[in-house]
């Protein structure tokens, strides 16, 4: 399984926020923008709080199995590998939620703020970008948990015949 990568994460937020500002621009000039639902980082850090005590979770678990406490219990590798690809999806969905809400939040900031709903409306949009970084952050962390130690024997030269 391949690992996240910063730089696509950051890609797709930045596709995502650009091609969102042009949106709500073009829809904005044809009647009203739709609104940002509240439900959006509610959702958003509900997950990230689910990617978090998984990894918190899997860390402890492995820890007490990796200094051999007696009634450790470990972790099965196909539930990890579920929760992992859980996670990295919702980092790859998240970070181009939180764009198309960050551009959103960015045309409304330029557009100004002088009624009370578009402030509202600001204001959820970046609670949606710092929920979506909460939850790439939170895939990280249990990519990095769930990651298996590098072999030391690999590195080095094969058997030697005698």
């Amino acid at each position: 399984m391949k690992q996240l990568r910063i730089k696509v994460l950051v890609g797709l937020f930045v596709v995502a926020g650009v091609l969102a500002w042009a949106g709500a621009r073009l829809w904005d000039s044809f009647g009203s923008l739709p609104s940002v639902p509240v439900a959006a980082p509610i959702v958003l850090a509900l997950i990230a709080a689910l990617l978090g005590s998984a990894a918190f979770s899997f860390r402890a678990r492995l820890r007490a199995q990796r200094e051999r406490r007696p009634g450790a219990k470990g972790v099965e590798p196909l539930l990890a590998a579920r929760v992992l690809v859980f996670g990295q999806a919702s980092a790859l969905v998240a970070a181009l939620v939180a764009g198309l809400y960050g551009g959103v939040g960015v045309f409304l900031l330029t557009t100004g703020l002088d009624s009370g709903p578009r402030r509202d409306q600001t204001i959820y949009a970046g609670l949606s970008v710092l929920a979506g970084a909460a939850v790439i952050a939170a895939a990280l962390f249990l990519e990095r948990v769930c990651k298996l130690p590098e072999d030391e024997d690999m590195d080095g030269p094969g058997p030697t015949s005698v």
